[in-house]
């Protein structure tokens, strides 16, 4: 009887081995591209301009699907990245924009949901979740002898008070993080695990956040792994090698110069990330996402100020065919390039057009590691919509709030309030954001607003904007000053 029980024994556990077998094969690895400041226009494959050059990019959404509404939910970078690893509308925990909050302690982020499920996460290049200067909330709260100044800079923010939100801190087992040239990790470029350290290296800022990549790649190929690589570009101070800008010649502002030598810098790195999982036999089962985290800053006018300047501007990159830029909800400024590839399960060359957000990336990723979908996230899984195991729209609807404007977007359908300015516009037409309907509609928009009003009861600051606008008022007097 004992040696009945034990052989009966002995076969559930090795069919529970072998179903961990299949589960950790069928677990893909994830990849997080997240660039920054690019616009819309700016890859080859959305056919809009002629002078943008991303091969490895193209070939990347020709082997899966890339989404022409895909959007995020900030035109700004630190709400933008939090709805991304968070999963959730950041103003739900009052990231609303840069001035108010880092990255609170008690979320839990995405890599951190992925190491349940067995996967060895990694990230590099720009983070911007930490408290900084600007976030008069936080260091109220948290900076009490900063309360007497009347103007704070970034070193009055101790390394003490930000290491708590590093990278290192949230989930990351390896990371190289860092932006420019110094960089916090705990492995090195030859791929040595280290003690944590700071690490100087002067090359150019992308070709390390490639290295760092391939780097991760190479030393944990073997297992499940995550990959988070925001790279600091196109965002200005621009910066671009003679190897990368030789090959944009003729006449163009040199900020679209600047811009088109920085993309194709991140290209490179897309190839070179695609060739190590190629080399590796994990390229089928490898789930790549592509996104920008907002869109470009076209300060109205692009004015090609010269490259010495560092501040704040045009950094080169374009939102046609969409109107608006960078801190605005119209189209221009959250409808970004986005792109998901897996050949295991996805079929290539796919055009979806129905809208998709930033937040759907947490979603799909904690589905496919096998995760129980956590009623906390907002986003979707877009894995059965891709492959149609599902028909419909991921989203009933999606929703922002930033500064003095609101939106929502259902269907073909964008409600958008600006300060006491209201718009409504058809999408899926084509004029877009370019013919206001507020006053042929007047159900339609009733419903959405309805809705918008009760999407925004719910997060930490309830309700929606109601005041003038301040920081936004030339833009919209610009982009839709025949449309009030």
């Amino acid at each position: 009887m004992m040696n009945r029980f034990r052989s009966i024994t002995l076969f559930f556990l090795a069919l529970a081995s072998l179903g961990a077998t299949v589960s950790g094969v069928e677990k893909p690895n994830i990849i997080v591209i997240f660039t920054d400041d690019q616009g819309y226009s700016d890859l080859g494959v959305q056919g809009v301009t002629a002078d943008i050059k991303t091969p490895n990019i193209d070939k990347l959404a020709a082997a899966g699907v890339r989404m022409t509404a895909g959007y995020v939910t900030a035109p700004q970078c630190i709400p933008s990245r939090a709805g991304l690893l968070s999963g959730r509308y950041q103003q739900r925990f009052g990231v609303d924009h840069n001035g108010t909050y880092p990255m609170p302690l008690d979320e839990v982020l995405l890599p951190q949901r992925l190491r349940e499920a067995g996967y060895v996460t990694g990230m590099t290049g720009k983070w911007h979740l930490e408290p900084n200067h600007v976030q008069l909330p936080w260091i109220r709260e948290n900076m009490n002898g900063l309360n007497h100044k009347k103007k704070i800079v970034p070193q009055d923010i101790p390394l003490s008070a930000k290491m708590p939100y590093f990278p290192s801190a949230r989930g990351f087992d390896e990371y190289f993080y860092g932006q420019l040239n110094r960089f916090w990790c705990n492995y090195d470029l030859d791929g040595n695990r280290i003690e944590p350290q700071w690490l100087d290296d002067k090359r150019y800022r992308l070709d390390v956040q490639t290295d760092a990549a391939v780097t991760f790649i190479e030393r944990n190929h073997g297992r499940p792994f995550f990959f988070y690589l925001p790279y600091f570009a196109p965002h200005v101070p621009l910066e671009a090698t003679d190897k990368y800008l030789r090959r944009f010649p003729g006449e163009m502002p040199e900020r679209r110069r600047y811009c088109l030598a920085m993309m194709s810098a991140i290209d490179d790195g897309v190839g070179k990330i695609l060739k190590t999982i190629r080399k590796h036999r994990i390229e089928k089962n490898t789930l790549i996402f592509f996104i920008s985290d907002n869109g470009a800053p076209l300060k109205i006018h692009k004015e090609d100020l010269p490259i010495s300047f560092k501040g704040g501007a045009w950094d080169g990159s374009l939102n046609d065919p969409w109107v608006g830029e960078k801190g605005m909800i119209s189209e221009g400024g959250i409808r970004v390039p986005f792109i998901m590839s897996w050949p295991a399960r996805i079929s290539g060359g796919t055009v979806y057009d129905r809208p998709v957000i930033s937040l759907d990336v947490a979603a799909t990723s904690v589905a496919v590691a096998g995760l129980d979908t956590s009623e906390e996230l907002d986003g979707a899984n877009l894995i059965p919509y891709l492959t149609g195991e599902k028909t419909g729209q991921p989203h009933e609807a999606l929703y922002w709030r930033f500064w003095e404007q609101s939106a929502i977007r259902m269907g073909d359908w964008k409600y958008l309030k600006a300060g006491k300015r209201e718009y409504l516009f058809d999408l899926g037409s084509k004029e877009h954001e370019r013919a206001n309907l507020i006053n042929r509609y007047p159900d339609k928009v009733g419903i959405l607003k309805k809705k918008l009003e009760s999407w925004a009861s719910e997060l930490k600051t309830p309700g929606l904007p109601n005041g003038d606008l301040r920081r936004e008022g030339e833009w919209y007097d610009t982009y839709f000053k025949d449309q009030d």
